[in-house]
């Protein structure tokens, strides 16, 4: 009897061992073949192979099969569940993931260390403590939160989900900390934003004599570069070369440090740590790269980007996503397409993160149309590329198009994220939709898997205070279960200077400046409001608080791109060599403005305690008025073309209404992206409604 069953037993475990390494070298097409060759030898419904399918087809991508061998296999044990928990988590689908945890916990399936680790996973990703606390509460009664993999699992669940005091209380009571644990909570501080704790905890962690490893390295360094701090950076750059460990040799060190150094505003030193790079890999270019574009060198950029495709290295899904990002925040749409034309020609070209960046380029370059047609044209979608396209509908003021999508997105079982909710919320406020975006508020609160952030909230509060509801918009800032912060209180703050509502006013600027007193921006934006009440000696007041404290807003300032040449321009700049010509232009089209059309100058935007005359000329020379002229001063204003100029910060309602005029007595189309959203004028009109 045991010489028949042996050659049965020994084909099933060489089907296991196909099974396993097609399943490690994600090859599908050979481990369909291997299933098939089960099922004719009669292990259709045998409980080793089926699980090793499942895992084969979930590390293969093909979930649906993946779940279908699940449904249909007669006995199911632990590890047939954590195998499909695995697969949906590894796909992006942790919702998958708990819900597959519970049904199993129903079916009085007792789960292992992998099963719980697997689901602590999928909180964080979810961002659901509460049920992360539930799970855990599981493995107290079942004792496997002493198990290693289980607690590390605990503490990184916490710490994905911001409760970094808890995830604290766990690694204080973990029988064995190993290098994991300690890698996990200084993750945990770096990605709270805490890098000073960060820090501390390296250094409690090397007193306690545990051998850092590359990814504590990396995790330290990013610390140290989102804290701006180069000197402990450069210290541990330091340690690293007494130490002999080999930085040059070692990519996310290497991309690491080059990353701390240019974050800090050191780009020679990041230039020197890459050129010593033996073997650069893409992490190391791409670091540099975005680098240069963040310091506004986009020809340095371009020209590294150049010389990595020269060096036979195809830049991969992030760097193109990376470079099309730089492109879509400086509007160079003619760079930008030449990024497309390449990603097309280029494998990882075809991946959806390069296809949602390409599609939230154009968007951001004012390309509505083309954007449509490339996200029509996605063989596949995910959560991402539906809230890009929503977020472009909303910034373009198109709030019905936005909703229409986010709907479409459910009834395509795409699940929305906080992120998805929130484009939804912002194109339902910029395009006064205000009866809808309460709905969705509503719907979003109702939600078992997002909750609403204080983004969400902020919103909401634009969204009132546009209606003009100032007090159910304060209401509600201070009955929020969250707890309140500066940016909530400025959006309130500039719908009641939209309104003209000083005493509100005051008193939210009273709030702002207790919850943060350093910020420029505060600052300005309570001045305002006095001085468009004529409140001379409380703006002066405020503006001497903000110059003794030494606090300088940020500049405004406008671009435009002529013939592949970008041109900036601020208030009141003087520099470029044509600008002589540009204020000719302007004043011939104010001339025209004001005889065909009677137009004036809103010099109640003019913020300043001066006489009539000198806010006219402090007006004239706003920078987005100094960059339409420029391009006036190419091709002219009687032939019909579009001029795209694009802002900083919001556009100014006289600058708003001046090109509403200009595009009423010439033939040319202005779009105009500010910090908030796109402006078109076309025939004495905008696409905002002057709701905006």
């Amino acid at each position: 009897m045991i010489r028949l069953l042996f050659p049965i037993w020994s084909g099933r475990q060489r089907l296991a061992n196909l099974l396993r390494y097609c399943s490690k070298n994600s090859l599908l097409d050979q481990g369909v073949q291997v299933h098939a060759a089960s099922l004719r030898m009669g292990f259709g419904f045998d409980l080793m192979l089926s699980n090793d399918l499942i895992e084969m087809y979930s590390k293969c991508g093909v979930m649906d099969t993946a779940s279908l061998v699940f449904d249909r296999m007669t006995e199911r044990n632990v590890v047939s569940w954590t195998a499909l928990m695995c697969g949906h988590l590894q796909n992006g689908n942790a919702r998958a993931t708990l819900s597959l945890f519970f049904q199993m916990v129903f079916s009085c399936l007792k789960p292992n260390e992998y099963t719980f680790s697997t689901n602590f996973k999928a909180c964080g990703i979810l961002n659901v403590p509460e049920i992360g606390m539930k799970i855990h509460g599981m493995c107290v009664l079942t004792g496997f939160e002493t198990v290693p993999v289980v607690g590390n699992s605990i503490v990184d669940m916490y710490s994905k989900c911001g409760r970094i005091n808890e995830a604290v209380m766990m690694f204080n009571v973990l029988p064995v900390k190993n290098l994991i644990s300690w890698n996990t909570m200084l993750a945990g501080y770096t990605l709270a934003g805490q890098g000073e704790k960060a820090l501390l905890w390296f250094h409690r962690m090397l007193e306690n004599g545990e051998i850092p490893d590359e990814y504590t390295l990396t995790t330290v360094l990013k610390a140290c570069s989102r804290l701006g701090k180069i000197r402990e950076g450069s210290m541990i750059h330091g340690f690293l070369i007494t130490s002999g460990f080999p930085c040059s040799g070692k990519a996310a060190i290497a991309g690491s440090l080059i990353d701390l150094y240019v974050k800090c505003g050191n780009l020679a030193e990041a230039r020197r740590v890459f050129n010593q790079i033996g073997e650069k890999n893409v992490i190391s270019w791409s670091a540099l790269i975005l680098g240069y574009a963040q310091e506004g060198n986009l020809a340095e950029a371009i020209e590294l980007f150049k010389q990595l495709q020269n060096n036979s290295k195809q830049g991969d899904g992030f760097v193109l996503s990376s470079m099309m990002g730089v492109f879509a925040d400086f509007a160079l749409v003619e760079q930008g397409k030449q990024m497309h034309a390449y990603a097309v020609k280029v494998p990882s070209g075809s991946e959806i993160s390069v296809s949602n960046s390409i599609v939230d380029m154009y968007l951001k370059c004012g390309l509505l149309d083309e954007a449509e047609r490339l996200f029509n044209e996605m063989p596949a979608r995910n959560v991402v590329s539906w809230t890009v396209m929503i977020t472009g509908y909303g910034k373009h003021g198109i709030g019905k198009e936005a909703i229409r999508l986010f709907n479409q997105m459910q009834s395509n079982n795409i699940e929305p994220d906080g992120v998805t909710y929130l484009a939804t919320l912002s194109a339902c406020s910029h395009s006064g939709l205000i009866k809808e975006g309460e709905e969705y508020f509503s719907q979003l609160c109702r939600n078992r898997w997002v909750k609403p952030g204080i983004e969400h909230y902020a919103c909401m509060v634009d969204l009132l205070g546009r209606d003009g509801r100032l007090k159910e918009a304060k209401n509600l800032i201070e009955n929020m279960p969250l707890k309140q912060n500066v940016g909530i209180w400025q959006t309130l703050l500039s719908a009641c200077r939209v309104h003209g509502n000083l005493q509100l006013g005051k008193e939210v600027g009273q709030n702002l400046l207790t919850l943060d007193g350093e910020n420029p921006v505060n600052y300005v934006m309570i001045s305002n409001i006095y001085a468009e009440a004529g409140y001379w000696k409380e703006y002066e007041q405020v503006r001497e608080m903000a110059k003794a404290k030494g606090l300088r807003k940020e500049a405004g300032r406008s671009w435009v791109e002529i013939d592949k040449v970008v041109h900036f321009f601020y208030g009141g700049d003087d520099t470029h060599p044509m600008i002589d010509k540009i204020h000719q232009v302007l004043k011939e089209m104010e001339r025209r403005m004001k005889e065909e059309m009677g137009y004036v100058h809103g010099v109640k935007f003019a913020l300043r305690d001066i006489d009539e005359e000198s806010k006219v000329e402090s007006l004239r020379v706003h920078s987005e008025k100094l960059a339409i002229g420029l391009a006036l001063c190419h091709g002219g204003w009687d032939e019909a073309r579009v001029i795209r100029v694009f802002k900083n910060l919001r556009i100014c309602g006289d600058c708003h209404d001046f090109i509403k005029c200009l595009s009423k007595i010439v033939k040319v189309v202005f779009v105009v992206r500010d910090a908030n959203r796109f402006h078109q004028f076309k025939d004495g009109l905008c696409s905002c409604r002057d709701y905006w």
